[in-house]
């Protein structure tokens, strides 16, 4: 994935900045589901990021449906190094 977009560097940075699944990372990002799934997807499938479902379980104990969580990949953090040349990221308050 040569040249990210803003849009999927910002989101990569997201789940390397702690954010590890959708609604959490959108909220991080503040772009919509049409944006930030299709990006995840296309991320996972270029090797930058990975993708584990939690147990179902632990998401029914929480009476919610699983979350499907992301890790950054050493690719990923290489192009979001890359990337991070490129575009400027709002410092994140501390998690």
């Amino acid at each position: 994935m040569p040249g990210l977009s803003y849009a999927a560097a910002a989101i990569l940075n997201a789940v390397r900045s702690g954010h590890p699944y959708g609604f959490d990372i959108m909220d991080a990002v503040s772009l919509p589901s049409g944006t930030v799934y299709p990006a995840l997807r296309k991320l996972e499938k270029a090797g930058l990021i990975r993708s584990q479902w939690e147990r179902e379980s632990l998401a029914r104990a929480d009476q919610r449906p699983a979350r499907r969580y992301y890790q950054v990949t050493r690719a990923g953090e290489s192009a979001l190094g890359e990337a991070a040349q490129k575009y400027r990221f709002p410092q994140e308050a501390a998690r």
